[in-house]
């Protein structure tokens, strides 16, 4: 396995694998070194055939803050081609997540925002801690949540997906298993327990199946990631009209 600057990859259990992000200073926020990180460590252990089901943690009181704004910063500055290159990557790592052929559980505790709404939303289940909150952050710097849209609407639905990005609201635990953002809602204490307990359910279906399962789900979407979202996110960051809008004559 790799070795990363922002992830620890560890065996949680047998068959188990655990990626947590590991920047609990800034709450877990993702920069371009996570984000590369991340699609990395999935696409491992994806192929590791050791591995069953793939847990993605992180450290510290919070589980993601989203978005790292010096990394916001950093591509404000930077030329097109960069911003280009580098939504794709954002893009491509959501993507990577959610087509994982092995069973992918979020264990979420405290602060999941913008970008790490989408991190659980990408996942196929989340666990959640009770002191846990979440907020599509996005609309309140004056951006879109183009990249993570799509999986917030799989997850929730268009209607609660648009009260979430309209709104900014932050939602609590009980709120977010009330919609369907995380199937499960436990004591912070018990949260690996729960998550554990996940993990035995999804080790009594067979591994071909479960991958299988997910290709066809995949397949009856309600929000597809298409090239136009990734597409929406790369204008933001280059700070140029999306290409659908009629340029001024």
């Amino acid at each position: 396995m790799s070795i990363f600057d922002t992830l620890v990859v560890s065996r949680r259990t047998p068959g188990v694998a655990q990626v947590t992000m590991s920047r609990p200073a800034v709450f877990n926020a993702f920069d371009e070194t996570m984000i590369g990180e991340l699609d990395a460590a999935f696409a491992e252990l994806e192929a590791d055939p050791t591995v069953r089901v793939i847990v993605l943690a992180g450290d510290g009181k919070h589980f993601s803050a989203g978005a790292d704004l010096q990394w916001m910063q950093r591509a404000s500055a930077a030329s097109h081609e960069w911003n280009l290159a580098d939504a794709r990557r954002f893009a491509g790592m959501l993507a990577r997540i959610e087509a994982c052929a092995k069973p992918t559980v979020a264990r979420v505790q405290g602060a999941a925002l913008g970008g790490g709404v989408g991190l659980t939303c990408a996942c196929d289940v989340a666990v959640a801690a009770d002191n846990a909150s979440f907020s599509v952050s996005e609309a309140k710097f004056g951006i879109l949540p183009a990249v993570i849209g799509p999986y917030v609407t799989n997850a929730v639905g268009k209607r609660q997906a648009k009260w979430l990005a309209l709104t900014t609201t932050r939602i609590d635990a009980a709120k977010a298993q009330a919609i369907g953002l995380v199937q499960q809602v436990v004591p912070l204490e018990a949260l690996d327990g729960a998550v554990d307990a996940t993990v035995q359910e999804l080790f009594a279906g067979g591994p071909h199946a479960q991958t299988e399962i997910k290709q066809l789900f995949a397949q009856l979407q309600v929000g597809p990631i298409t090239p136009e979202a990734r597409e929406g996110f790369a204008a933001f960051l280059a700070k140029r009209p999306a290409p659908w809008i009629p340029s001024a004559t």
